[in-house]
């Protein structure tokens, strides 16, 4: 016989050639030469060396564990004094009744929804994150759910969880703020044959993303075209003076409803003339200028004759006011003269008196 000691946190487990016998708990016991004592940790899981059923044959051993059966959809979320330590896949699991108190949770994982009473803050933890499929949708988009190829749901802003699996799970989002698309490089023949080169523009918006996404293949491939022909129908019925006159406000009849988005703005940006066109505005722009200059002068002409008429009327009445026009002139004249050099009688005194004096 051999004396065993058992502490208190320990299981002894005895074995006689290979085969298990009993379980001893704490304490002193004499066991036999032919005997082997393994020593189990109570705060350990206990994994035995064989078959489980084994050991559970006896009652005051199967008593002493908790034994955690998972299934094959199925995951365990194992906590230990009320804080998550590990998830247990498929299988069966056994631990020592001790201080640690354990709960398990189960949780289908064969289905997409999560109706397990789990908070977001378990399901993103590192231990579940990997069994969990997370998707954002930012708050300016909505997104159609695909489960498992079929449509399911739509979707508005947030983070959505669901349990990963082996069923497929595909997410179509669209922005749902205001868009624009460049409508680039259309040549374009005017209705008085004039080509052109147009760069236009158009905003919108998605009001219904079941019909662009789930009733239209590629909407905004659409919507480009769509708009694209309305642009060429509505510079094809204007000249190329009316197409200038109203390129800042035009007007196209666009229907897209059936796209599930709404035209909220459309605009030409650039207008490009070929060579030759370029050369001719040029012409006709210069020619206008001149024109116009030569308006101007014309008006300034008849104001400043009309002018001249109105004052010498007003001379023709009033002596006095012609004397003082001939001082004015006279002024003027005497301001760019230096000097005066007078020679001569008494007549050419006589003559400026004349000049400079009124008679009375």
């Amino acid at each position: 016989m051999k004396r065993v000691i058992i502490n208190a946190y320990q299981i002894g487990l005895v074995f006689k050639r290979d085969v298990y016998k009993r379980m001893l708990t704490e304490g002193t016991y004499w066991i036999g030469f032919s005997e082997e004592l393994i020593y189990a940790n109570k705060f350990d899981p206990f994994n035995p060396p064989q078959e489980l059923n084994i050991y559970l044959q006896d009652p005051a051993l199967a008593a002493a564990l908790h034994v955690v059966e998972v299934k094959d959809n199925e995951i365990a979320l194992q906590y230990e004094n009320g804080l998550l330590k590990k998830v247990l896949t498929p299988g069966r699991y056994a631990y020592w009744k001790s201080l640690i108190e354990y709960q398990f949770v189960h949780a289908d994982i064969s289905k997409i929804d999560i109706t397990e009473a789990l908070d977001r803050a378990t399901l993103l933890s590192k231990h579940v994150m990997p069994y969990v499929r997370s998707y954002t949708v930012e708050s300016y988009e909505q997104a159609l759910l695909f489960v498992d190829g079929k449509y399911t749901q739509t979707l508005s802003g947030g983070t959505y969880l669901w349990w990963k699996n082996n069923i497929p799970v595909h997410i179509a989002k669209t922005d749902t703020r205001q868009l624009q698309l460049e409508i680039n490089g259309q040549e374009i023949l005017t209705k008085d044959k004039a080509g052109l080169r147009i760069n236009a523009w158009v905003q919108y918006r998605v009001t219904d993303i079941i019909k662009a996404l789930l009733q239209n293949k590629e909407y905004e491939r659409q919507l480009y075209i769509t708009v694209q022909l309305a642009l060429r129908e509505y510079v094809a019925a204007l000249s190329f003076d009316e197409l200038l006159e109203k390129k800042d406000n035009i007007r196209l009849n666009v229907d897209v409803a059936e796209l599930g988005v709404e035209v909220l703005a459309i605009g030409i940006r650039d207008i490009i003339l070929p060579g030759e066109m370029k050369d001719i505005m040029n012409q006709v722009l210069v020619a206008e200028k001149k024109a116009q200059a030569n308006i101007i002068m014309r008006r300034e002409e008849t104001a400043s004759t009309r002018s001249l008429l109105n004052t010498a009327k007003l001379m023709e009445d009033n002596p006095m006011l012609f004397k003082l026009k001939e001082m004015e002139y006279v002024e003027k004249i005497a301001e760019k003269i230096n000097s005066i050099s007078v020679s001569g009688n008494g007549v050419l005194i006589d003559q400026l008196r004349q000049i400079f004096v009124t008679q009375k």
